[in-house]
């Protein structure tokens, strides 16, 4: 079966690069063979065109015509799996819980939980007028329903 040849292609590519790891991966009714990767420290043009020699130079056209594409998740792509996290470090997020919207900088990434941080302007304790203040978020990747990067341009 095509997707079981596939799948042990890809795992032994991904094998041979350990910074790399898979976040999408289909077949169509038609073959199309479509997989998204991530990395560690980002994913290069050579990089999918190494996993996609691994997958396509072991296969035979003769048996079954497909279709491959491998490609890097976009910028703007939802954070999907905990990993994701460390690499983004530093950046800027946008993350949807059940709680409410929180918007900062990542500071901490663990296997289960993010750190975001960010400056707030509030009413002062005492008296008329507004302080800046530092805030911090520990938040629970359980929790998280959505989570992207924001891009500044």
């Amino acid at each position: 079966m095509l997707k079981d040849k596939v799948t042990a292609l890809l795992e032994e590519a991904l094998r041979e690069n350990q910074s790399l790891f898979l976040l999408d991966f289909s077949i169509s009714a038609d073959n199309k063979i479509k997989i998204t990767l991530d990395g560690d420290h980002g994913v290069t043009l050579q990089d999918c065109m190494n996993v996609s020699r691994a997958i396509e130079h072991n296969l035979d056209r003769e048996e079954e015509d497909f279709s491959l594409e491998v490609a890097s998740a976009g910028a703007a792509s939802p954070i999907k799996l905990p990993r994701q996290y460390t690499k983004n470090i530093g950046r800027k997020l946008e993350v949807k819980t059940r709680d409410g919207e929180f918007e900062g900088k990542l500071t901490e990434a663990s296997g289960d939980s993010i750190t975001l941080e960010w400056k707030d302007r509030e009413p002062k304790p005492i008296g008329k007028g507004k302080i800046t203040v530092q805030k911090k978020q520990q938040i629970a990747i359980s929790d998280i329903k959505e989570a992207k990067v924001v891009l500044k341009f």
